[in-house]
């Protein structure tokens, strides 16, 4: 069952945020409701996938691992060629965001992978569809990224906020949450890469 609520970003934008406590796919969610009309800004999350895990390798015998599975719904004013940089503007607000959360050395492979102390443990894809005047119908921007607690604890001011907001305020949502507000915060940038290839470059670990 999925619960539905609104969330306001770090750039001020308001999204609408579908939670589901498990699901085969996010990705495979966030299709049909782009496909189906949802707005801008719609996002799909899980903090359990049980058909693929974060690296999208089949799930065998049930054995799944907690961890941000999240599609954003986007449609934007752009043409193909706009857009190429987006899968490393989304892997710099995704590493951003769980540097925050760990010790441990987190590094960027190619081209949007993440690896911490040198195993990959999720990641970012892009996909769209154009429309009959080659702009994008809709882009989707999902992340994946396993949360194993050795490497991502969960905080004193984490458990806070899992007792002050609301009843699905997990770390995973916590995290998730952080990381769409980076993304939002970076995505109106996406055209000057400038603005954010000198992180990736730097955490570029291949």
């Amino acid at each position: 069952m999925a619960n539905t609520f609104h969330m306001r970003a770090l750039d001020g934008s308001i999204v609408r945020f579908e939670y589901h406590e498990s699901c085969e796919s996010v990705q495979q969610i966030a299709r049909a409701r782009a496909v189906a009309g949802f707005p801008d800004r719609y996002v799909v999350f899980s903090e359990k996938q049980t058909k693929y895990n974060a690296l999208g390798e089949p799930i065998k015998n049930g054995e799944f691992e907690r961890g941000v599975y999240m599609s954003c719904i986007l449609r934007p004013s752009m043409f193909p060629s706009q857009v190429s940089f987006f899968a490393a503007m989304s892997t710099v607000a995704l590493i951003s965001v769980l540097e925050e959360h760990t010790t441990k050395p987190l590094g960027i492979g190619w081209v949007s992978n993440v690896y911490c102390e040198g195993d990959k443990i999720g990641g970012v894809t892009v996909e769209g569809r154009l429309d009959s005047f080659n702009s994008y119908e809709y882009i989707i921007v999902s992340f994946l990224v396993a949360l194993d607690e050795s490497s991502f604890p969960p905080r004193l001011s984490d458990l806070v906020k899992k007792v002050f907001e609301s009843e699905n305020a997990s770390v995973s949502a916590i995290i998730a949450k952080d990381i769409l507000s980076k993304f939002l915060s970076l995505y109106p940038k996406v055209k000057s890469p400038d603005k954010f290839m000198d992180l990736y470059k730097q955490k570029f670990i291949l």
